[in-house]
């Protein structure tokens, strides 16, 4: 008979975290899409992901959603999901089955971003309105009134902290990793797409657990180098939204992706490497970011990410934040002494 394992927890109150510094951290965060039947032209499948109950691949995903290994119930695969994400794939992540496998100590923080249904997206943000006709008069049904439904492209972030790039190799090259998770991730993702990132803390968190955080994609206009976005973003964006967010926003943070930009690199992937950086801002609750969202200063934000940065590229949606892992705190802010590629 198979036993269970509690969850250890790496979280204040349950472990004795330390400061952080005015150092940038290399983060991975991984673009996560949940392994679904949705046609191959709709969204993008990762090389030997999609599974069946015998293990192989599946050709088609929207053939047969009674082969899907993970979920054959297409109307509960979104809820599964974000559950068995949290609640097992989480758990096996952070467990470590020898005692002296100290692999995990290099992981400083492990955050699940699960995106939320509900929360504002760069196709629907407030203010919202309610459909109505001509004369301001709401309709009798909304049968023939209820819009298409604009799913963003990713379902979550994992998004991962190390003091730098050769501690990632220690965590995700354990054999632990290598054999039980890697495996694993084929079955639950259809897509992981690791943007590889130098991270600026601008706004830092003074509990490490915001509810809610606003993720946002951002590629450089056409014309513009990696470089130059970057510097841009850094030592002149960053103050704007700092200032312009503060009075709602708990947390601020840039990643600057470093990662590589051609085929055959480790952390190669075709949509990460078109993704400059990557916005996090945290608040306290929704009604703080929806605030935010129809605020003066929101405005001026978009008007000066316009400058720099392609508005056709721009994705943005809400996530609700579950720290799994957190050694730091209290957090500092990053210096801001450099940016752009190594």
């Amino acid at each position: 008979m198979s036993k269970t394992i509690e969850e250890r927890l790496f979280r204040a109150p349950y472990l004795h975290p330390r400061p952080g510094s005015d150092q940038p951290l290399t983060v991975l965060c991984s673009l996560l899409s949940r392994a679904d039947n949705t046609p191959l032209h709709e969204r993008r499948r990762a090389d030997n992901h999609l599974l069946t109950a015998a293990g192989r691949v599946i050709a088609d995903p929207a053939a047969d959603a009674a082969a899907n290994a993970f979920e054959s119930n297409s109307n509960l695969n979104f809820e599964h999901w974000g559950e068995y994400w949290r609640k097992v794939h989480g758990v096996r992540f952070i467990h470590a089955e020898e005692p002296d496998d100290r692999s995990l100590e290099r992981l400083l923080r492990y955050d699940q971003l699960h995106r939320f249904t509900p929360g504002p997206t760069h196709t629907d943000a407030p203010p919202y309105r309610a459909p109505v006709d001509e004369q301001g008069k709401l309709w009798p049904t909304v049968i023939g009134h209820i819009e298409a439904y604009r799913r963003p492209r990713w379902d979550g972030i994992a998004y991962l902290n190390f003091a730098g790039p050769e501690d990632i190799a220690v965590v995700l090259g354990n054999a632990r990793v290598r054999e039980k998770i890697l495996p694993e991730d084929q079955a639950i993702f259809r897509d992981i797409a690791p943007v590889l990132s130098r991270q600026y803390i601008i706004l830092p968190s003074a509990t490490g657990n915001e509810a809610v955080t606003l993720v946002k994609l951002h590629a450089r206009a056409q014309g513009t180098c990696r470089e130059a976005f970057q510097q841009w973003w850094l030592h002149e964006h960053a103050p704007l939204v700092a200032e312009q967010a503060g009075g709602w926003a708990r947390r601020y943070v840039q990643l600057h992706n470093i990662g590589p930009t051609e085929p055959g690199h480790p952390l190669y992937h075709p949509q990460a490497s078109g993704i400059d950086g990557v916005t996090l801002l945290g608040f306290a609750s929704l009604n703080d970011l929806e605030d935010f969202l129809r605020s003066p200063g929101q405005k001026a934000i978009a008007r000066d990410e316009a400058r720099m940065a392609d508005p056709s590229a721009e994705q943005w949606w809400t996530t609700v934040g579950m720290v799994l892992v957190n050694r730091i705190a209290p957090e500092c802010a990053t210096a801001r002494t450099g940016s752009g590629t190594t």
